[in-house]
């Protein structure tokens, strides 16, 4: 019996996230590698679901700087030769993307056509993947996220508690800020949109870009604070937090300042997203602290 969704990403947190749904299959390297790109083709034509999500990526940022070609592999060259494929076999294809693509110079939050201008490796395969895929397959969706954290894998909140616990004191950037995204929330607002078209059909309006991200908006250092706040709560230990600039901490790979995204598209259109990312951190923290306990 064939998959109904079959998720890209392996162990990645919205992989995993999704995994919890019925009906997901998830796969991740060595079985689909965007490095083999046979291994693209291979899966899909034994599987052939209804759904495609892609959640594999090139996220290490500053990696990418020196690691362009797989970084475009990834982000780019990939994703379009999958979205090429699901249009040939009739799979609906959603394709996870990123704030990265802008500047976050705007001074306002971003909509879908507000044009892109990343300053990074990561942020222009992104940028380069999400034209690549709709020009490949132009009933794509395309959900633009930020700032994903959760119980699992690698992420900054798992960070933050993780270095709470053993540093009295943390500098955290403060005049970077985003949309604080939780990987379970996106993943409910993907099975959403699935049930939407399960229920509807496809309809061509459905097709390109939309921002899928927690509601409201936090600097880095806000962000930390809120997950070490939580973790207090269960008994972790509350280190100094210092709120420093971007220039106290450079790094290979330039972020973007102000890359908050607006969600207004996705509420039309599908009449969901996802809620404010304050009870989304005190949950995962939660998560968190109680598998550390004995």
């Amino acid at each position: 019996m064939h998959p109904s969704i079959l998720v890209t990403g392996g162990t990645g947190q919205l992989a995993c996230a999704l995994a919890a749904h019925a009906g997901v299959t998830r796969v991740g390297r060595p079985d689909i590698d965007f490095d083999r790109p046979d291994t693209i083709d291979t899966i899909l034509r034994v599987n052939c679901p209804a759904f495609v999500v892609n959640a594999a990526a090139w996220t290490a940022v500053d990696a990418a700087e020196t690691h362009v070609e797989a970084a475009e592999r990834a982000n780019h060259t990939g994703p379009a030769r999958m979205a090429a494929l699901c249009r040939e076999l009739n799979i609906t294809f959603i394709h996870i993307s990123t704030d990265y693509v802008f500047s976050g110079d705007k001074g306002a939050p971003y909509v879908e056509t507000d044009p892109v201008d990343p300053r990074s490796v990561y942020g222009r395969t992104k940028a380069e993947g999400e034209q690549a895929v709709l020009a490949a397959n132009p009933d794509s969706i395309i959900l633009r996220t930020a700032w994903v954290y959760s119980p699992y894998n690698r992420n900054f909140v798992r960070t933050m508690v993780e270095a709470a616990a053993k540093r009295p004191k943390l500098r955290v950037v403060s005049d970077q800020i985003g949309n604080p995204t939780s990987a379970d929330a996106l993943a409910d607002v993907i099975m959403q949109i699935i049930a939407c078209i399960r229920d509807t059909g496809w309809k061509t309006d459905y097709a390109g870009i939309y921002h899928a991200t927690g509601a409201g908006h936090a600097s880095w250092y806000e962000l930390a604070c809120a997950a070490i706040k939580a973790a207090a709560r269960h008994g972790a230990p509350t280190p100094a937090i210092e709120p420093i600039t971007t220039a106290d901490w450079p790094t290979p790979a330039r972020r973007p300042h102000d890359a908050r995204l607006d969600c207004t598209r996705l509420k039309q259109v599908f009449d969901c997203a996802p809620g404010p990312w304050q009870p989304e951190v005190e949950r995962v923290v939660g998560e968190l602290m109680a598998h550390k306990q004995p």
